[in-house]
């Protein structure tokens, strides 16, 4: 039987599509092999990997001006990409640190460039994100990096910050799950293993005027290179573009990004529900007006009741609501493949642990 999983990543797809990829696994449209055994240069992946870049591109409604690439090595690789190909002499970089992968992104590009705050939540413990009027963006700068849903903290951007530089945005926890706003957003990336399949990638949508102030970089490390060769220029991870191909079309299928925007909201509003009407046995830290829709963070009374939560959660089939090791508690990840069912059990099963 299967559990209902509310990991923060990898995290649960949709059955349907693992039960498609079940029947073409030995088998792909009658090529007699697996995609994970044929030539990324044949021409059933070819056309397989064309379409999955151009429901990406619709799903996201890119303008014509936008690239899409397909890199491995997930988000945390991007942390450098995006200073190493934006980044340029006298310029600087601005970063929100909103969180704890806010925080590595800041780090990370420090390596390469010169990059300031310019908002810092840690002193408040992570509970909000800024208001336009407190970031503070220098002169020379390139651009503002922000990450609009924190995994671990459970915050999110209510709305896009209006600044007067580009932003950079890591979506890897809402991808797909809130519209671009492409006429503030140059670039935006995310690991693909939360709400579009299994990990081993990240997508990537790039403004093609960065391409073109792109700085001389090995070939792997430039957005240039991956937009030219299709994604295509080295073998790519076949399988989880497969997934995500299928994926990416139940979301079509559903209504699309604005569709799935709200039916994540619907599955955070029943379990902020269960939190508020539990009268404190249930706390989220999280200030209520940036509350992630993607990831519920949330305490009991102290860590042994937690545990006793997560433990007879597990055996009542709802699992992966342990919160992250770095700040403990609970958390209830809501991605696309998760079922409304799923969510609705797992709001009984705290009101019910709350009333015993």
């Amino acid at each position: 039987m299967r559990v209902h999983n509310f990991g923060a990543g990898p995290s649960t797809l949709p059955l349907d599509v693992l039960e498609e990829a079940r029947e073409e696994f030995l088998d792909y449209q009658g090529s007699g092999m697996s995609v994970i055994e044929m030539s990324h240069r044949s021409p059933a992946y070819q056309e397989l990997h064309a379409e999955v870049l151009a429901t990406a591109r619709r799903l996201v409604e890119a303008p014509e001006d936008v690239e899409v690439a397909i890199v491995q090595g997930g988000a945390s690789l991007q942390f450098a990409m995006v200073p190493l190909n934006l980044l340029e002499p006298e310029l600087t970089a601005g970063y929100a640190v909103t969180g704890t992968w806010a925080a590595k992104a800041m780090a990370d590009a420090s390596r390469v460039g010169p990059v300031y705050a310019a908002w810092d939540g840690t002193a408040e413990g992570f509970r909000r994100t800024p208001a336009d009027d407190e970031l503070v963006v220098h002169a020379g700068t390139r651009y503002l990096h922000i990450t609009t849903n924190e995994t671990i903290g459970g915050i999110r951007y209510p709305e896009w910050p209006r600044v007067a530089v580009p932003i950079v945005a890591d979506m890897s926890s809402d991808f797909m799950v809130r519209p671009v706003d492409w006429g503030r957003v140059a670039l935006v990336y995310g690991g693909v293993q939360k709400n579009l399949g299994p990990s081993g990638a990240a997508l990537v949508f790039i403004h093609r005027d960065l391409l073109e102030a792109t700085s001389e970089l090995p070939n792997y490390l430039s957005y240039r290179w991956h937009v030219e060769h299709r994604s295509l220029g080295n073998t790519p991870p076949m399988f989880t573009i497969y997934v995500m191909g299928k994926v990416l079309a139940r979301i079509e299928e559903r209504g699309g990004v604005a569709a799935l925007a709200e039916e994540t909201r619907r599955k955070a509003d029943l379990i902020y529900g269960a939190i508020d009407r539990s009268e404190g046995f249930y706390r989220s830290p999280v200030d209520p007006a940036h509350r992630s829709h993607t990831n519920v963070v949330f305490r009991l009374s102290d860590a042994e009741l937690e545990a006793r939560f997560v433990e007879e959660a597990a055996r009542a089939g709802l699992v992966g609501l342990r919160g992250h090791r770095s700040v403990g508690g609970c958390r209830a990840s809501l991605y696309a493949g998760l079922t409304f069912e799923s969510v609705e059990r797992l709001a009984e099963f705290m009101d019910e642990f709350a009333r015993r």
